[in-house]
């Protein structure tokens, strides 16, 4: 459709079809037998408004989304049939691990009898797997199920029930054709792709972040040869970048060094199977490496913008309309049969062009040899019209991220803020370009990540419905009523100001959890394990003209004792305690990293981070982490391994444990256990593929190097405690250094020396009173 210079001017697209050499024909020409094809894309959240206005603007009985049907392949085929005929689930995911995984090209049941070994013997050997892949065998490719088609809307004219069966779905009030996409264009009706872009969701929240804040910018006019924009794209900082983003995609754009909006759009267009083949041509010749060659002086204005290399389709149309005479209607069926390699029609147009081209003073040889590259090329090229428009959010999100990146990466982590694999990435990026990410505040944060600019140094805010369990409508629920009637003035002020049918049990544990309330109560403990003592204080504060109207909650008893003092005194949670609770709602660790406890100790072991061993690509590096988590896998061989993931304070890692390790380390490989890894490491395109070498305790190591304990008190109660603590230790080498408000700033040692862990030092650390507690090691 950006081909059409009607919907370039009816701002139906962005892109001026003439500047770009998007040619019309390659969308609409008089040739043409199928209907002209608009892919359109909408802002993810508000693809169901457009849906809606076409149902209301053609009428309801006009619209209809289109079928498709899930078939049963081979993994899903041999689970159903293993659940019907009652064999453990253990058993069955053992054989479905034997078919390989390929969701571009899936591999048939016989295809992976043959490719697997193991396969055919488990199938001699056990009569039950037999019967079970012989039923299975039978029922692969068969339909499994009914499901809307993720973009296809046809529109009739008449109403659909006279023109197609329709099917309703139980979850949806938008009826859906019997016919797949493949047959409802032979009945006639128009199909129109509505997708949903989560990209274009990006920039029109990042537009009215910078809106909000004063900046005035519409995307369809920014500049297309924006220096900052292209600093970034030649320092490969592509996180977040539409359709650059791919280690693959990374380590072309590191050779390429794009320097101008045609470079974005010949990457989308060759970073394909097929294509890409030619990408180290296209590289080559940008940069002089490699003389640019014509087969024929006219191709040099077709190709010099690719440097001699075939990249879209529309420039087999215009060869074939330059050299072979075509129209280029005409041009448009000589590509679509290359593409389809009808091998009769193939040899009647290689004729024609060929003849066609001597006209015009081409040598037949020259001719054939040009025919044979469109026709390879053809067989895979990619539509320049489509490639255009991809390649131009690819440059707004660029630019965005260049020019604006607290509003770009605040929108970016809000549009994945069910997807904690995705926000922990965005985080260690945040980390890398050196933007503070402030934890969850309740009298600050909205439901959704914000840019923070009045503050010293400019960052993103957590967003309260990025918080685990605390729920989208809620967290909008508490923006709405802060803004409305001021900010929230104590734990018991909140929990007035709604109802438990907003914020439950669940939601305020989430909350809790997610440091939500530091602000108004420091101890989560508390909070979390007393919501009943402050509810009933909630209660007792009501105006007697209101409470005496309402039935309590908690019975008839007296009201008037004041609650709040139970939560004036108490511990909070071990810091580990409160950094899991946090893990846990959060997805890594925000306010704190296990690994502070332990202060500078890490360094004086020699140990590397995770960050400096990807950016220094060491092959062999040591890493003190904490285990987030262990996934065990049996190998074809029938040997156990395992992917380990864990985090250190620049960010969280995967690994692979093998088999004898996995055995003798499993007491180590534990969630919230605190390790020092020893990592071999192979690079993949600069993907890191890290492999456990040896797995040893962090505490175990450290505690015999610690060499003294700093411990700096905020409150002089917290010194009786510490000394009783301290008499329970037998005489050691860690020395104490103490500081504190009494002590008028002075540094107070210890006379006696004892014998410490690190386990003790989280003990200490639990101390009400203690405000930070630091080592150093020999």
């Amino acid at each position: 459709g950006s081909g059409s210079l009607v919907a370039w001017s009816l701002t139906i697209t962005d892109l001026d079809p003439i500047r770009f050499a998007l040619i019309f024909e390659r969308f609409l020409n008089p040739e043409r037998i199928s209907l002209p094809d608009f892919d359109i894309d909408f802002c993810q959240d508000r693809r169901d408004e457009v849906i809606e206005y076409v149902r209301q603007k053609y009428g309801i009985d006009h619209v209809a989304q289109i079928i498709t049907f899930g078939k049963l392949q081979a993994r899903a085929v041999l689970r159903d049939v293993g659940r019907v005929l009652g064999l453990p689930y253990v058993y069955v995911d053992k054989l479905c691990k034997l078919v390989p995984n390929n969701p571009t090209h899936p591999v048939s049941l016989l295809e992976a009898i043959k490719k697997e070994p193991t396969f055919q013997q488990m199938m001699d050997e056990d009569p039950q797997i037999e019967r079970l892949v012989s039923i299975a065998l039978k029922l692969e490719g068969l339909y499994r199920h009914a499901s809307t088609h993720a973009a296809g809307v046809v529109i009739s004219e008449a109403p659909l029930e006279e023109v197609v069966p329709l099917y309703k779905d139980p979850r949806s009030d938008i009826p859906v054709t019997q016919f797949s996409m493949k047959f409802v264009e032979k009945t006639g009706l128009i199909k129109f792709d509505f997708l949903g872009l989560k990209t274009l969701t990006v920039l029109q929240k990042t537009v009215d972040l910078l809106n909000a804040r004063g900046v005035d910018i519409t995307l369809s006019s920014i500049p297309l040869n924006d220096a900052t924009t292209f600093t970034l794209l030649h320092r490969v900082e592509t996180i977040g970048v539409f359709q650059l983003e791919s280690g693959g995609m990374q380590e072309v754009v590191k050779n390429l060094r794009p320097d101008r909006f045609e470079d974005l759009i010949a990457l989308v267009a060759l970073f394909r199977p097929g294509p890409m083949d030619d990408i180290p041509r296209y590289i080559a010749c940008k940069h002089g490496q490699e003389e640019v060659r014509f087969l024929h002086p006219k191709l040099e204005p077709i190709l010099a913008s690719t440097y001699g290399v075939m990249v879209y389709q529309e420039q087999v149309m215009q060869i074939a309309q330059v050299l072979g005479g075509y129209t280029l209607g005409q041009a448009d069926i000589l590509r679509r049969a290359m593409g389809k390699k009808i091998h009769s029609e193939m040899e009647a147009q290689r004729k024609r062009f060929v003849d066609g081209a001597q006209e015009k003073g081409v040598a037949g040889q020259i001719a054939e040899q040009i025919f044979a590259q469109m026709a390879k090329f053809a067989s895979y090229g990619f539509n320049k019209s489509h490639a255009a428009p991809y390649a131009l959010l690819a440059y707004q999100t660029a630019f965005l991220k260049a020019n604006y990146p607290i509003e770009f990466m605040a929108t970016l982590m809000t549009c994945d803020m069910g997807n904690i694999d995705k926000l922990t990435h965005y985080r260690q990026e945040l980390i890398r370009m050196g933007i503070p990410l402030l934890p969850p505040d309740i009298n600050t944060s909205y439901a959704e990540f914000s840019a923070t600019l009045s503050e010293e140094r400019p960052a993103i805010r957590y967003g309260l419905a990025a918080i685990k369990g605390s729920g989208l409508m809620a967290m909008q629920k508490v923006a709405e009523e802060r803004q409305t009637n001021g900010a929230f003035k104590d734990i018991f002020d909140f929990c007035k100001r709604f109802s438990i049918r907003v914020i439950n049990k669940r939601v305020f544990d989430a909350l809790v959890f997610g440091g939500a309330f530091d602000t108004l109560h420091s101890s989560r403990r508390l909070l979390s394990e007393n919501l009943d003592t402050i509810l009933k204080q909630v209660e007792s504060d009501r105006p007697a003209e209101t409470s005496h109207r309402q039935h309590s909650l908690f019975g008839e008893e007296n009201f008037k004792h004041d609650y709040k003092k139970d939560l004036l005194e108490g511990s909070d949670w071990p810091p580990l305690t409160r950094l899991q609770n946090e893990f846990q709602v959060i997805g890594f660790y925000l306010s704190a990293h296990p690994l502070d406890t332990y202060g500078t100790a890490i360094k004086m072991l020699g140990g590397s981070s995770l960050q400096k061993v990807i950016e220094q690509k060491k092959e062999k590096a040591t890493i003190a982490c904490v285990v987030l988590g262990l996934q065990k896998r049996i190998a074809r061989s029938g040997n156990r391994y395992a992917f380990l993931q864990f985090s250190d304070t620049s960010g969280n890692g995967e690994c692979v444990v093998f088999s004898e390790l996995l055995t003798s380390a499993q007491d180590l490989l534990k969630e919230g256990k605190c390790v020092l890894l020893t990592l071999q490491t192979k690079f993949d395109s600069d993907i890191p593929r890290f492999t456990v070498i040896s797995v040893q305790d962090l505490d175990i190591v450290l505690s015999s190097t610690l060499e003294a304990v700093h411990i700096l008190v905020s409150n002089p109660s917290a010194l009786e405690v510490i000394a009783a603590y301290l008499g329970q230790k037998t005489t050691g080498n860690v020395g104490i250094y103490l500081k504190a408000p009494e002590l008028e700033g002075h540094v107070f040692i210890l006379p006696q020396k004892y014998n410490l862990s690190f386990e003790d030092i989280t003990s200490l650390q639990a101390i009400s009173g203690i405000q930070n507690i630091s080592v150093t090691s020999r």
